[in-house]
């Protein structure tokens, strides 16, 4: 597989974290997890097979526009045949200001994005395809998402106080409370949950917990390090509570997860 990032315009460097291409030449199925990244992405199949994710029990086709909203269990993938898809990966916080939707309400589900967005992603789509460079390609990206961005500006002063939150709760020496944030803000923390759950799609504690989990899987897809030693530097407070969490989020315990083989530790953000 080939994955490659792409750094967005200084215009839209502060809602999307980056675009990239995933291309697959395995003509063996592919079987593969999504685990919860903090992040909503866009998702673009421009040639070959689809992916197809699991729901309820069953394998479905994905669309060939998808939103993938805040993945928070292990979502088994799979993949047959060559394949290439081009995306954008949304900050936490920077999805909001490109749905009319709270982003809530995309967790856990991959939508067929032209039931949100109709002929605007039709039309995005076809002059995707007709490009034939990548170049071009970012060029339309962003000329959308420009346009949606001018129809948001109520929204960016409040992305603005979740970025800054966001901020506190990964810097490694924060040990404070969720209720001394808020008041640092002037707010309650009731509120601080309710614009946090409506602009990310996660509460302020979900999403440490998320970007904590993301530093480990990091790593232990490197395979350097002692257990021990990951869950110290990702911010655990021992190796028990380090493996509890990582089950958690993936399925599997940190000695049983392939990291040479996995999507999810190849396109990380915490990477």
């Amino acid at each position: 597989m080939n994955y490659q990032e792409y750094i967005p315009s200084e215009a839209l460097r502060n809602y999307v974290k980056c675009y990239y291409v995933y291309e697959s030449d395995a003509l063996q199925l592919v079987d593969d997890k999504a685990f919860a990244t903090g992040c909503v992405e866009i998702m673009f199949n421009l040639d070959g097979a689809q992916w197809q994710t699991q729901s309820n029990g069953k394998f479905i086709q994905t669309s060939k526009a998808e939103l993938w909203g805040q993945i928070l269990k292990p979502l088994p993938l799979k993949l047959t045949g060559r394949s290439s898809m081009l995306g954008i990966r949304f900050h936490p916080f920077g999805a909001a200001l490109f749905f009319n939707e709270e982003v809530s309400l995309f967790n856990d589900q991959v939508i067929d994005l032209r039931t949100l967005m109709g002929k605007a992603i039709d039309d995005l789509f076809q002059m995707l395809q007709d490009s034939t460079d990548l170049p071009k390609r970012l060029e339309h990206i962003e000329q959308f998402l420009l346009n949606r961005l001018t129809q948001s500006a109520r929204k960016q002063e409040k992305t603005k106080m979740v970025k800054f939150v966001m901020n506190e709760l990964t810097r490694d020496d924060f040990f404070d409370n969720i209720e001394n944030v808020a008041a640092r803000y002037g707010i309650t923390s009731r509120y601080l949950q309710k614009i946090f759950l409506q602009y990310t799609g996660l509460t302020p504690k979900l999403y440490a917990k998320i970007n904590r989990f993301q530093k480990s899987l990091v790593l232990v897809g490197r395979g350097e390090l002692s257990l021990t030693s990951i869950a110290y530097q990702s911010g655990y407070f021992d190796q028990s509570h380090f493996i509890r969490e990582f089950r958690s989020f993936t399925g599997m315990t940190p000695s049983g997860f392939d990291g040479e083989n996995s999507s999810a530790a190849l396109a990380s953000p915490n990477k």
